[in-house]
């Protein structure tokens, strides 16, 4: 029997609770994984909340780090001992051990510790697609960023910054402003305090940014709109503040013909060869030292539901871990 968080009914954080649970051996195309790491991340109190629907019961967390522990028929491109990561599920990371599809991990490069991907590969992925694939950020291009200083915010102020771009973010302190700017944020707004609408079409002359990158979903979605240029692009790819609200189509012509996306992770890394390419360029970034990380908060397994309290009330900044 190992330990394991196991939710049998949507809610808040209390309904994350430890239980022992028996893992079975791996199948035809999958691995035993002794996890070292878990992270926590947004989606997984969206998971746990019912905002995103999910058969009961289940083990919450998409991203880990481990070592193989057994190998299952046909897997021959790993062996047991080999060090593993995974940031696109499936789910089910909050956990000592584990049963994971072969194809869903990678092997952490020798000049990488648990700590440095651990808590940072979903980040660093969203990163990823949000810069390299969705929108390649280009030289000189001004964006706007929502949560400037939260675990994917302050990843993509670094590598933003490192690919040429000029960088504003919004930011809830003083604190975390600073933080922003520490990591690459070239403009921090505080939004308590501040209309960022005003302060983005200030900082660009009236022109506004070509893309909005907002995580943070409701309280956000519609000024932000009001801060993108002529055929600009609304990315919303998260809901920390609540899902946004509905959107009458004829809006985005009168503001300027924008786009609007609403983008999803495992649909830029859902074949194998994206998600290789997209774990290499973030492994390459970080032995590089265009992205410096720092594991900001940890927590032991029992405590997830802590974690998932600090997290919702953004209390925290940077990755998140359990730890085994």
């Amino acid at each position: 029997m190992v330990k394991a968080i196991v939710v049998r009914e949507n809610g808040g954080p209390e309904v994350l609770k430890l239980e022992d649970i028996t893992v079975g051996e791996p199948g035809a195309g999958e691995i035993k994984l002794r996890q070292t790491i878990a992270g926590v991340n947004f989606i997984d109190t969206y998971h746990r909340s019912g905002l995103y629907k999910l058969p009961m019961p289940f083990t919450p967390g998409l991203e880990g780090v481990g070592v193989v522990e057994k190998l299952g028929g046909g897997v021959t491109d790993l062996k047991v001992g080999d060090r593993v990561c995974y940031a696109n599920g499936p789910i089910g990371g909050y956990a000592e051990e584990r049963i994971i599809p072969a194809v869903s991990v990678v092997k952490i490069p020798a000049g990488l510790k648990d700590d440095d991907v651990g808590g940072n590969m979903l980040r660093g992925l969203t990163v990823w697609y949000l810069l390299r694939s969705l929108h390649e950020i280009k030289p000189g291009e001004t964006v706007l960023f929502h949560a400037a200083a939260g675990g994917v915010g302050l990843i993509f102020c670094q590598w933003a910054k490192a690919l040429g771009a000029t960088v504003i973010g919004t930011v809830g302190s003083k604190e975390k402003a600073e933080l922003a700017r520490k990591n690459g944020c070239d403009y921090t707004i505080l939004y308590n305090e501040q209309d960022f609408v005003a302060e983005v079409k200030t900082i660009t002359c009236g022109k506004g940014v070509p893309v909005v990158y907002d995580g943070v979903g409701k309280d956000t979605f519609f000024k932000s709109l009001d801060c993108l240029s002529p055929r600009g692009l609304m990315v919303s790819f998260g809901n920390a503040s609540g899902p946004p609200p509905a959107l009458e189509v004829g809006l985005l012509a009168g503001k300027g013909s924008l786009f609007v996306t609403r983008p999803t992770l495992a649909h830029y890394v859902g074949q194998r060869a994206e998600y290789e390419r997209a774990c290499n360029d973030f492994f390459a970034a970080l032995m590089h030292g265009s992205i410096k990380l720092g594991v900001a908060q940890s927590y032991s397994l029992e405590q997830a539901a802590h974690a998932h309290k600090d997290l919702q009330a953004r209390k925290t900044t940077g990755s998140t871990l359990l730890t085994m």
